[in-house]
């Protein structure tokens, strides 16, 4: 497991973010990914300008928003447990990762007019990831008894950012096609081409930092 991330500072981050929004432009949204910040550094990324945080684990988001929760939007973006919607859905702006049918039914359950998630799709067919395949997406859609306003993906990990590329091209296809407009694609690893891609969502964790 990796080591928390601390010591923070301020201006790295606020120059890291500065950089990031010249090169996206204005309507990206960039989210600092928080899943290995440790949350006594939370308030460092307050004060160097960060609005939009993403957590992946109901007990860090938990933790985290009773000492900061005022200070972001939250959204979560990790591994979806359908058992554990009920206590995510109030404490967050956008859920990333829908990805089963059991939490669809959650999500119908505990959701109202006011929830918005987007699907999780697998386009490389990565065993290891969770996502629906591109082929059951529609029908998956048509399933849901809440808003589903865009799609979500994790490429494999590269070195090469451009290995990504046709994978974020593909979501952005499949969004044209279902009439979606949010797409979360990019990490630290690759988020220049999911920008040039089409992402509106770009998922930031060592880039902002370091």
């Amino acid at each position: 497991m990796a080591e928390p991330i601390r010591g923070l500072d301020a201006d790295v981050v606020r120059r890291n973010l500065e950089r990031v929004r010249e090169r996206c432009g204005p309507d990206i949204e960039i989210l600092a990914a928080t899943k290995y910040v440790d949350p006594g550094e939370l308030s460092v990324l307050a004060e160097a300008g960060i609005e939009l945080v993403g957590e992946n684990r109901l007990q860090d988001l938990e933790a985290k928003q009773a000492e900061h929760a005022g200070s972001f939007t939250w959204d979560f973006i990790g591994a979806l447990q359908s058992r554990k919607i009920k206590r995510i859905l109030p404490r967050v702006r956008l859920i990333h990762s829908v990805a089963t049918d059991s939490a669809l039914q959650q999500l119908g359950r505990h959701g109202s007019a006011e929830t918005e998630v987007l699907v999780e799709v697998n386009l490389a067919g990565e065993q290891s990831k969770e996502g629906v395949a591109p082929e059951a997406l529609g029908e998956f859609i048509a399933r849901s008894q809440v808003r589903v306003s865009g799609l979500m993906t994790m490429p494999p990990a590269t070195g090469d950012p451009e290995q990504s590329r046709p994978l974020f091209a593909r979501l952005a296809e499949l969004g044209a096609e279902h009439g979606l407009t949010r797409l979360s694609m990019g990490t630290s690893q690759d988020w220049e081409v999911a920008v040039q891609e089409g992402a509106t969502i770009i998922r930031l964790g060592t880039t902002l930092y370091r």
